[in-house]
């Protein structure tokens, strides 16, 4: 019998934390030293939305450099971790939901990679990515984050990966290390209903008051965070890293579930 894969929320901010040495790449390395090798990843990643849910299902997944206007370094780099369609099917299968699929074409986005190559930085395990349905309220996404708690006892490491705040028309590029007052206030919110359980109320994000409706402009890049919190089983420890918010208007705030 394995033992149960704790899960992990990473915020992953700019695709340059893909290639900078920091204080965030620091905490990814840190946490996946800490945890047992996992079997294989499943990734639900901010970058990743359509209609229906659907997983990556090739052999050998592409990285994608879904950005533009970065380094040349940045579009050079690769993550090639083999795709696993056997966990793909079976993660398929494990939702009640019918408006599923499998994508053989689908690489993986620097949702995943950017911070998978600092924690597993020989791409030997396998990498499964499941998009998020736009279509779908925090509450369904809630409920089909708890079908996927099976594999966790198998193995599987669930990563979900976007930002608790995430506003990118209010970045300020002059204040790389700090974060606007309501930023700042939404992202200590946020922390204090996770470690209150109050998922009730992060599914109503868009109720507790302008800092909040700043901070969740759009829900892609939150919805991750939803999904990790889901797969928390009662008395499972908590713990926060890279608890900070930078260039005015982004969290790297991210969190480990279990031991």
């Amino acid at each position: 019998m394995k033992s149960r894969m704790p899960v992990l929320f990473a915020g992953h901010g700019s695709p340059m934390n893909a290639i900078e040495e920091s204080e965030f790449s620091a905490g990814w390395k840190r946490i996946s030293l800490g945890i047992p090798k996992p079997e294989a990843v499943l990734c639900i990643s901010a970058h990743w939305e359509t209609k229906g849910t659907f997983f990556t299902a090739a052999q050998k997944p592409e990285t994608i450099h879904d950005f533009a206007g970065f380094p040349r370094q940045l579009y050079e780099v690769t993550y090639p971790a083999p795709g696993s369609p056997s966990l793909a099917s079976e993660a398929k299968a494990s939702l009640s939901d019918k408006e599923t699929g499998l994508d053989m074409n689908r690489g993986l986005d620097h949702g995943a990679w950017s911070v998978l190559r600092w924690m597993f930085p020989e791409a030997d395990i396998p990498v499964v990515q499941m998009s998020i349905n736009y279509t779908k309220d925090p509450d369904w996404h809630m409920n089909a984050a708890r079908e996927l708690s099976v594999l966790r006892e198998k193995g599987v490491l669930i990563l979900g990966s976007g930002n608790i705040v995430h506003n990118l028309r209010m970045v300020d590029w002059r204040n790389p290390g700090g974060g606007f007052t309501w930023a700042e206030t939404a992202n200590a919110m946020i922390r204090e209903l996770i470690v209150e359980n109050k998922t009730d109320l992060l599914c109503r994000y868009d109720t507790l008051g302008m800092e909040m409706k700043l901070a969740i402009p759009s829900p892609e890049h939150f919805i991750p965070l939803l999904y990790i919190l889901a797969l928390q089983e009662p008395g499972e420890k908590l713990s926060f890293f890279n608890d900070k918010v930078v260039v005015g208007s982004i969290s790297m705030t991210s969190l480990l579930i279990g031991d």
